[in-house]
């Protein structure tokens, strides 16, 4: 199995391997709940909650959990976090809460939770299941705030309910809908293969040339 770094099991699901953008993970509430800026960072935070500390006490606990039941207690971990992170945001957050409604509770069937769980959590000690933890939290924050802010920017011509084109500016409509979710993710990956061709074209230019 390969081996890396902590600084490398932090940065990981920062870009190289982001949840949304890269692996598809976690698609129902980047889609759905990104019609505003303060909604991503919302759910960007109770996920950010959960997944940490799911991490940690899978990882301090995974000697004591048998491979048997594995998935169902990681589950059940995860629940419990949601249903505290859910009781937060409606105590602290309460608009934030009722615009998310059930996409709240569907963090415990989020793919990118249960999959850190399986994948490293179950593996590793807590300090670095903490740290990869915090990285695939920052990661997905940054893919829900970055379509978050296309879209209402858009939708709305406001960036966090402030006006930034006037009320001259004719919102797209379509932008703050479900569809605008798929189109903002379409221009995100985009513009991702484009640098990405770019970047690769320049690369193989300069071993052609040093060559």
């Amino acid at each position: 199995m390969r081996t890396t770094t902590p600084s490398q099991d932090f940065i990981r699901g920062i870009w190289n391997e982001n949840p949304v953008l890269i692996q598809m993970l976690g698609l129902c509430p980047a889609l759905a709940v990104t019609n505003s800026v303060a909604n991503a960072l919302a759910m960007s935070a109770a996920t950010f909650f959960v997944i940490c500390c799911s991490s940690v006490l899978v990882s301090a606990f995974k000697s004591f959990i048998p491979s048997e039941v594995r998935i169902s207690a990681y589950i059940l971990v995860i629940a419990t976090f949601v249903t505290l992170a859910d009781m937060m945001l409606q105590a602290y957050a309460p608009a934030q809460h009722k615009e998310l409604g059930a996409f709240i509770a569907l963090i415990v069937v989020n793919c990118m939770i249960l999959g850190r769980q399986e994948a490293f959590s179950a593996k590793n000690n807590v300090f670095r299941s903490l740290l990869d933890a915090i990285g695939t939290g920052i990661g997905f924050t940054i893919a829900l705030v970055m379509m978050g802010g296309f879209r209402e920017l858009l939708g709305t011509g406001s960036f966090l309910g402030v006006s930034v084109f006037g009320p001259n500016f004719e919102p797209w409509v379509i932008m703050v809908l479900p569809a605008g979710g798929f189109l903002t993710l379409g221009f995100i990956l985009l513009a991702m293969g484009y640098f990405e061709q770019r970047k690769k074209a320049k690369t193989e230019l300069a071993a052609e040339a040093s060559s």
